[in-house]
């Protein structure tokens, strides 16, 4: 918060009334103010970002999956190594009762983490996680989610309608139907924008400084190109320009993500054809990222890469250097084409930071996504 300066009335007689609101709004800023979240400056204010992934949506508790309680030193540490928002992805049907009702408790501990983020200087988003995978988006189960999805965002919003635009919410994670990975049927398309809406709605009814919070909605599995044919139509608001679009990226999956794969070498520097998927090279990655500007960040929608990531597969000690032309292209150009972009590190003793002490884990990777996100 900035702090507020007084302007003698002597000198405000003095400026030209076309000036006036010019003067008192460079004085503001000279104090130290912040201007608001906007669809002019979000970039700038979220990148780079970071997710403390695999702890407060781990299954069935919060440190189920290996990782401790988040700590202030560790939120600090983020901080000061240069990202500026953190993505809090959260589970909550294993904390609320058959009526959907979220256990006190529960709704405390991510309040302090909110908190801890918050106090160290980072804007945080927190979310309705994968959470068990019951939000399907199929007719049969609609009713039935839409109810849920109400309920949870009806009191998680409620909780926080006094915090500050540093607090974003998003309505869901990779929504479609489980197991099935292609593009959306009208049916899945039209229910999966239904529950965009029914977030919308649940949050903005609950008043305080919900009215204008900046809200995050997801593309079809958070997939670039069905957003962009699915879900380019945001959904209605009672307040204009304050929705923002979600996607991940993790292409090629052989490449990113399963550890069982032979491909562990990368665009324009891979020298074994075995070893690598050409199709989804720097050039790939760049008209993904226009795709998503041009349908979106251009029309004044800002964009958030929720999720990215490249891991090492330990049987290839030669991967390092194509883990990190991956990581470095790929903020870089989502940076570039107007979209967030939030690192997916989910701790234990890979990830970046030390989760407990905020100790840097990986240094040379830190260092590669700050200065791409500029």
């Amino acid at each position: 918060m900035g702090r507020l300066v007084r302007i003698p009335m002597t000198r405000l007689a003095a400026i030209p009334r076309t000036c006036l609101a010019l003067a008192v709004l460079l004085a503001w800023t000279q104090a130290g103010a912040e201007e608001p979240l906007t669809a002019n400056n979000y970039l700038q204010r979220l990148s780079p970002g970071i997710n403390l992934g695999n702890t407060l949506e781990a299954i069935p508790t919060a440190t189920s999956w290996g990782n401790p309680k988040p700590t202030f030193a560790y939120f600090q540490a983020v901080r000061k190594a240069g990202f500026k928002s953190v993505r809090i992805p959260v589970a909550w049907s294993q904390y609320a009762d058959k009526n959907h009702r979220i256990g006190s408790e529960w709704m405390a501990h991510v309040t302090d983490v909110v908190r801890m983020a918050n106090r160290a200087g980072l804007y945080a988003l927190i979310n309705v996680h994968w959470d068990g995978g019951w939000i399907q988006a199929t007719y049969a189960k609609r009713d039935a989610v839409n109810a849920k999805l109400t309920a949870f965002w009806t009191q998680i919003a409620t909780h926080f309608k006094d915090f500050d635009e540093k607090l974003l919410f998003a309505g869901t994670n990779e929504i479609g139907v489980e197991g099935v990975y292609g593009p959306p049927t009208p049916e899945n398309a039209e229910v999966q924008n239904g529950f965009n809406q029914t977030f919308v709605d649940a949050v903005r009814a609950t008043g305080g400084k919900n009215g204008s919070r900046w809200l995050v909605v997801q593309g079809y599995n958070t997939n670039i190109e069905d957003a962009v044919k699915y879900n380019a139509t945001m959904p209605r608001d009672v307040v204009k320009g304050r929705l923002m679009m979600e996607v991940h990226y993790y292409s090629p999956y052989n490449f990113t993500l399963n550890d069982k794969s032979e491909i562990w070498q990368w665009g324009a520097k891979a020298t074994d054809p075995k070893a690598t998927e050409t199709w989804a090279n720097e050039a790939y990655a760049d008209a993904q990222f226009r795709m998503m500007k041009e349908a979106f960040v251009d029309k004044g929608v800002p964009v958030l890469l929720g999720e990215y990531c490249a891991g090492l597969k330990a049987r290839f000690p030669g991967m390092r250097p194509f883990q990190s032309d991956w990581n470095r292209h790929v903020t870089r150009s989502a940076f570039k084409h107007g979209l967030v972009p939030m690192y997916w590190d989910v701790g234990y003793a890979s990830g970046l930071f030390n989760r407990t002490s905020g100790a840097p884990q990986d240094s040379e990777m830190i260092k590669i996504i700050v200065e791409s996100a500029q």
